[in-house]
């Protein structure tokens, strides 16, 4: 049986090691210049000019009246949306750094130290999801330019939203690096999954409130209507909304739900994966 003062030991080489691997990702990330340039290239090229571009189309006629789909403009819509798109790339490709370690050995000597499998993965992906939300942040920056006007409690709100969509993402990208077993494979099943997951989210295009689900799904296609409803990321991009805009198409109780239950299933999933390297 151990004794108190060994169980304290080995507790503390447990938040050593977990801080250790934490801070590795996320100084391997600031090293990144292409994760860097993607972090920052990406909102500007969404925001600024999709977002200026159709901006124009997102609005209908009512009696000579210009009246918008939702009450805001698309560059306010799909703010929230670029955030969630920065976080989905960063968060997927982060755990590009599981095939980087197996294959140049330093995952073999971390698994033979004292520390538990679940620290190792919960290091990882913690840094990865730090670096995601650093890369949400810096759409952040462009709220003025949007026309989204920020307050602290917005921010603090959509930085607890964010966490906790990198965290499953993140985690979502650890289940695929441990089936992919070299880089290229892993850049062409990561996006085959991301882009799928981000376009069919209501990311770009609203499902309009004011209509029933039954005029929703004349408007728009069955499948189509199906396929957002059933997308997790359509809940967290909408909790977003709520938080910058103050704009929900769903109950935002449910983007938080689905966000924790996703990252517990997600991370219990790799680390069942993880405990079989």
């Amino acid at each position: 049986m151990r004794s108190p003062g060994t169980k304290r030991s080995m507790l503390m080489i447990q938040f050593a090691g977990l801080y250790g691997l934490w801070l590795r990702e996320v100084k391997r990330s600031f090293r990144d210049r292409g994760q860097l340039i993607g972090g920052i290239s990406r909102p500007i090229l969404w925001v600024v000019i999709l977002g200026i571009g159709l901006n124009p189309y997102f609005r209908g006629e009512v009696f000579g009246k210009v009246t918008f789909v939702v009450p805001f403009t698309y560059l306010q819509f799909i703010f929230p949306a670029v955030i969630a798109l920065n976080i989905l790339f960063t968060s997927v490709q982060s755990a590009v750094s599981v095939i980087w370690d197996r294959e140049f050995g330093f995952l073999r000597e971390v698994l033979v130290s004292p520390l538990s499998r679940g620290t190792i993965l919960l290091g990882k992906v913690l840094g990865g999801a730090t670096v995601a939300v650093m890369h949400g942040c810096l759409v952040l920056l462009l709220a003025k330019f949007a026309d989204v006007n920020l307050t602290w409690m917005k921010v603090l709100e959509a930085l607890g939203l964010m966490s906790m969509l990198a965290f499953a993402l993140t985690s979502l990208g650890v289940v695929i690096a441990n089936h992919i077993r070299s880089f290229q494979g892993f850049g062409i099943f990561s996006n085959a999954v991301i882009l799928p997951l981000y376009f069919t989210s209501s990311s770009v295009f609203p499902l309009d409130p004011a209509l029933s689900q039954a005029q929703t799904r004349v408007v728009y296609p069955e499948w189509l209507v199906i396929v957002v409803e059933w997308n997790p990321l359509t809940y967290a991009i909408d909790s977003l909304r709520g938080a910058l805009i103050g704009f929900n198409q769903f109950d935002p109780r449910l983007g938080i739900l689905i966000m924790g239950v996703s990252g517990v299933v997600l991370f219990a999933v790799a680390l069942f994966e993880f405990r079989r390297v």
